[in-house]
């Protein structure tokens, strides 16, 4: 792991940004490209459509088998391993001949993309000290918010222009030049804690911060889920409720799109001083923000004011999670976490839309936004009992939290108190008898 003293690892972390933006870029590609992608290969636009649930579905189902069948192996080697298969991923899209290669091509993307994301969401951790993990998730993180304000749109306007085969290809080529770069700047790190004479490794399971590493899932998959609940129907919502132009609603998602971006510096500022408070803030100013954008729906002027806090406040959330997540897992369940977190962000993005399509066919959609802001909230006030709980059991821990860092914060799991950092520093041993 980089020592204090060393400089911040700028240009191995934004190596990992770049890949971050190309690898959400051609996740989310189909979207903007799916009438020429059905009328190419003589298929109906849903069926294009579902090639993004294909692609999540994989991500769900193989992300956590696959990060912990992988977990002994060098993480950098891996990385490149994965940046192969995702390359050929992608010319396998470019050329595939018929709907079902292009299918194959998508889970294959998948699978490339979930072990992508149990590797990267735990190397910035590996790379700096503690108290700069969360700097070092917001400048990887950056890559992820790129891709939605400037990768899609870029990737649509280049195969509206060329053919929707040469964005997949032209992503391929770039995902190559990326190879050099991760060989060339991205450092190896060390991902395995040393073991002692007669310590042995503990599965993940058995791992004292894994049952704080499972609530943080639970979290994402509450927060994620209430987000998509709404967020997945708002261009009705601003047509035939907020009354804009259907040919507006790019120009106000690029508002909402851009205001991530802030929420993303503000994460990186506030993750590395008030980790928790942070949190705390930005949630309830979700839940509220979008609340007021269910009930001024009349008032176009205040739901443009407030889809720009919204997008703020949400731009910073899957950072300070992340971040949360790196601070509490152990060295030694670190990418199996990583891997958790992305099953939970997919399961709540496709979770919180299919409730959102269940709802959207029976309340009004300015009620899916009242519905949103119930769940992240719910989520907020479950966050909070569940910190007081812990502080209560560890009367030890400073009163000012926010400004200590929580590797010294006691875990609990049931009624057991279980020091944090004893539990980083040790294994189980061998009972001798």
């Amino acid at each position: 792991m980089t020592h204090p003293s060393r400089p911040f690892p700028w240009v191995g972390l934004l190596t990992l940004s770049t890949a971050i933006f190309f690898m959400v870029t051609s996740e989310f590609l189909p979207t903007g490209l799916l009438p020429q992608i059905a009328a190419d290969l003589d298929v109906s636009e849903a069926q294009v459509g579902l090639l993004i649930t294909i692609f999540a579905g994989t991500v769900v189902l193989t992300t956590a088998p696959l990060a912990a069948l992988t977990r002994r192996f060098d993480r950098k080697h891996l990385l490149l391993a994965v940046l192969v298969l995702f390359a050929i991923a992608n010319v396998g899209a470019a050329i595939a001949p018929d709907y079902a290669l292009l299918v194959v091509a998508r889970v294959l993307g998948g699978l490339a993309h979930g072990l992508f994301w149990a590797i990267a969401g735990a190397y910035s951790g590996h790379l700096v000290p503690r108290h700069q993990i969360a700097r070092a998730v917001a400048v990887t993180s950056g890559g992820g918010t790129a891709a939605f304000v400037l990768g899609v749109p870029a990737g649509t306007a280049l195969g509206t222009a060329l053919g929707w085969r040469a964005a997949f290809g032209v992503i391929a080529a770039i995902v190559l030049v990326l190879l050099v770069l991760v060989v060339r700047f991205l450092p190896a790190v060390q991902h395995r804690p040393t073991l002692s004479t007669g310590e042995i490794t503990l599965p993940a399971r058995r791992d004292p911060t894994f049952p704080a590493v499972l609530f943080i899932c639970l979290l994402v998959l509450i927060v994620v889920g209430g987000q998509n609940v709404f967020y997945t129907y708002i261009a009705p919502f601003l047509i035939d409720s907020a009354g804009f132009a259907e040919a507006s609603v790019g120009a106000l998602l690029f508002v909402y799109g851009g205001a991530g971006a802030i929420g993303l510096v503000l994460a990186g500022f506030l993750g590395s001083r008030f980790p928790r408070g942070g949190l705390y803030g930005m949630l309830g100013v979700v839940a509220a923000a979008v609340a007021g954008v269910g009930l001024s729906a009349g008032v176009p002027l205040l739901v443009i004011a407030l889809l720009f806090v919204w997008g703020a406040a949400f731009g910073g959330i899957p950072t300070l999670l992340q971040t949360r997540l790196l601070h509490t897992a152990s060295a030694r369940v670190r990418d199996v976490g990583a891997a958790l977190l992305t099953t939970a962000f997919n399961v709540g993005i496709g979770g919180g839309a299919a409730i959102g399509g269940a709802l959207f066919v029976v309340l009004p959609t300015p009620d899916l936004a009242l519905v949103q802001a119930a769940i992240i909230g719910f989520g907020l006030a479950l966050l909070v009992v569940v910190d007081l709980v812990r502080a209560r059991r560890a009367p030890a821990v400073i009163a000012d939290d926010d400004e200590a860092d929580e590797s010294s914060v006691p875990l609990i799991t049931g009624s057991i108190v279980l020091p944090e950092h004893p539990a980083r520093a040790q294994h189980e041993r061998r009972d001798p008898r």
